[in-house]
């Protein structure tokens, strides 16, 4: 289930940037406002993860996925409403808005139902479903634009979520709710739990702890270099490779089909590392580190004139951060008690949306028609190196808090 919305947020979102040669037939767009329009959802997405984070610690996740995926799914309709660059980027910040409280809510699921040394890979899981959007979603969008339209596009994925709607409220239960678990099952889920009673905990105490502080570091630089990915490649293998909708539409799922690789393998290495004897901070880190360190090479693709050398590169960056991704929202259920977990999150969603503001929508709108893409993209290769410092740094080596002790990891 968490992999299946996953896939419905990320069409939504990437529906967009695709179909943008189709909306400039009905309306004015040139990069600048491309830039704006996409700059309105991370800046709703930004404010959005701490609404959102908050709402689904306090009711739980259940209710705040459910009100979550009914926003976005309502905002992605409305785009089939619009008639004008403003309406339509009003409703991107409304999707935005809704959009954010996919991964608090995932990854608090993912607490309620793993033992830590299982939730990397599980997170890897369902984190994939961003790549799986990113490889069906282009070549089935050429076909219902063929036939529906741009307008059918955004009427057709907005349906999908207030299908999974129905499902999610149907199914989802924790675990010690579910009909279907047996006892050894809840003992297995629970054997990294020492009894302790968890508090409840906001986004504003959550502050207080350095470790908030070296999550919400990598993400505000790792996960602008995802959303430039996500928005401005389309665009820049129209425009400066040349590809026409066709060739778009099988270079990108070829693209996020690695990514998704990337996302289970990263969330696999370090449960490798885990059952080989590494403790998990070490372990989390070292698989975090594997993937930084692919992505100065990849960003390299932009040098090459071959199309083919360029495709693979940028499968490689695509791979990497994914595999990054999955690590580095499990440190968050590392660190911190399942109560807290979709606060911290939503504080780091929020990092990573100001930084997808700064650097992956208004900048490379400003930017890339004075200077193109290639800086750019060159620049981001040293990103994720940078906040694996960060997090080393501020999160130690991810051991777990306690929130009414106010241990050493407290910021004074």
């Amino acid at each position: 289930m968490l992999f299946l919305a996953t896939t419905i947020n990320y069409m939504d979102r990437i529906a967009f940037g695709f179909l943008v040669p189709e909306i400039r037939k009905d309306m004015v767009l040139d990069d600048a406002m491309y830039g704006r329009m996409t700059a309105a959802f991370e800046m709703a997405y930004t404010v959005g993860f701490l609404a959102m984070g908050k709402l689904i610690d306090r009711y739980g996740t259940k209710i705040g996925y459910a009100v979550a995926i009914a926003w976005w799914s309502a905002a992605a309709l409305f785009h089939a409403l619009a008639r004008t660059p403003l309406t339509l980027g009003m409703n991107r910040a409304l999707l935005g808005l809704g959009e954010a409280g996919n991964f608090p809510a995932a990854i608090k699921s993912v607490a309620e139902w793993f033992p830590k040394k299982d939730r990397a890979f599980a997170t890897g899981i369902f984190n994939a479903g961003s790549n799986v959007a990113s490889m069906v979603g282009p070549p089935l969008f050429t076909v219902m634009v063929m036939n529906f339209g741009w307008r059918g596009c955004f009427l057709i994925t907005g349906g999908l979520g207030f299908l999974w709607l129905v499902l999610w409220m149907i199914t989802y239960r924790k675990p010690e709710e579910h009909p279907g678990v047996n006892e050894a099952e809840r003992e297995y889920i629970l054997s990294d739990e020492d009894g302790t009673k968890e508090p409840e905990i906001g986004w504003l105490a959550a502050l207080k702890y350095r470790e908030t502080w070296g999550f919400a570091a990598g993400k505000f630089l790792t996960d602008p270099v995802w959303r430039f990915y996500s928005y401005w490649l389309p665009v820049y293998l129209y425009d400066v490779r040349g590809f026409d909708m066709k060739k778009v539409g099988w270079v990108l799922p070829f693209i996020y089909l690695m990514a998704d690789f990337g996302s289970v393998a990263g969330g696999w290495l370090s449960g490798y590392f885990i059952r080989k004897g590494f403790d998990v901070g070490k372990s989390r880190k070292m698989a975090m580190g594997v993937c930084a360190a692919c992505m100065p090479l990849a960003v390299t693709a932009v040098l090459f004139d071959s199309p083919v050398i360029a495709v693979l590169l940028m499968s490689l960056a695509t791979a990497a951060h994914q595999g990054w991704s999955a690590n580095q929202f499990t440190t968050v259920s590392d660190v911190f008690p399942r109560p807290a977990v979709a606060s911290v999150t939503g504080i780091g969603g929020c990092a990573g949306g100001l930084g997808g503001v700064m650097f992956a929508t208004w900048l490379p709108g400003v930017l890339i028609p004075v200077i193109g893409y290639k800086p750019i993209f060159l620049t981001f290769g040293l990103f994720h190196l940078t906040a694996l410092l960060c997090v080393h740094l501020l999160m130690r080596d991810l051991k777990p808090v306690r929130l009414q002790e106010f241990p050493e990891g407290r910021l004074s």
